[in-house]
């Protein structure tokens, strides 16, 4: 049986140090905040909320907004940003499979690669659903599995296999799969696709960058260390993804952006 408590404590600890990308993750945060339709009247959670990029851009919109994450760490950070932006936000530590919020809650329920590292997406979609008024708006941000960061994913995953029991986040990024998940729960689901360009001045320099921030990225380099040929072979992998999608000095990554009304 898996113990998803260990679960989500190893996550906690992937992610603290996830910060440095908020610079990166910022500029996609504006895209779903229009998408969504977020507006001054809005009352709006942002689920997954990491360093809390979606949530202060929807406060600066005027919004009621409130922010919750698994890592601590990363709530600390949130927590700093709305101050720097003079933004009242409400942060809080949470786990979006048991979120600490009220039936009917929320006018729209937002995640930015948030939600999507849940270990079980039926009840983390559940929470989210049960959280926002009916009529209300859901919409997240993905990773397609296909994509420059899905095959990232599973180049890790080949490596450091998930437990049993755990969903792979790049499922997300399958419309297919979304359209399943929300069947009977919500209606009018758009997809609309995005790019992210993240600055790197080679493969290789953006993929230290990911060895550096990335939790499951480092956690696969610590586990390969003492084998200089395997580590030699993940991170010519990493290189070689990366070049596939390196322009102009950055690493384009597409993502897909889900949009729904709850039932």
């Amino acid at each position: 049986m898996t113990d998803y408590n260990a679960v989500k404590n190893k996550a906690k600890k992937l992610w603290s140090t996830f910060a440095p990308f908020e610079t990166i993750t910022g500029l996609a945060a504006p895209k779903l905040i229009k998408f969504s339709g977020v507006n001054s009247n809005s009352k709006v959670l942002d689920v997954g909320c990491g360093t809390g990029v979606v949530a202060i851009t929807a406060a600066r919109c005027g919004a009621e907004v409130c922010g919750s994450d698994l890592t601590p760490e990363l709530i600390e950070r949130a927590k700093e940003n709305s101050k720097i932006a003079q933004l009242d936000v409400d942060f809080e530590v949470a786990d979006v499979e048991d979120l600490p919020y009220n039936n009917n809650q929320f006018d729209v329920v937002l995640s930015q690669f948030g939600h999507m590292f849940a270990p079980r997406p039926t009840i983390a979609i559940g929470e989210m659903l049960r959280v926002l008024k009916p009529g209300g708006t859901i919409a997240f941000s993905t990773w397609p599995p296909e994509l420059l960061t899905g095959k990232l994913f599973r180049l890790v995953a080949k490596y450091a296999p998930p437990p049993e029991g755990v969903s792979p986040p790049v499922e997300w990024g399958n419309k297919s799969i979304i359209q399943e998940r929300l069947q009977g729960k919500a209606k009018d689901i758009t997809f609309k696709e995005s790019e992210l360009h993240n600055p790197a001045l080679s493969p290789s320099h953006m993929r230290g960058f990911i060895e550096s921030y990335i939790g499951p990225v480092m956690a696969v380099i610590s586990m390969l260390k003492e084998d200089s040929k395997k580590l030699k072979i993940f991170r010519d992998e990493m290189d070689s993804l990366f070049a596939e999608y390196f322009v102009d000095n950055t690493v384009i990554q597409t993502y897909l952006m889900t949009r729904a009304i709850k039932t």
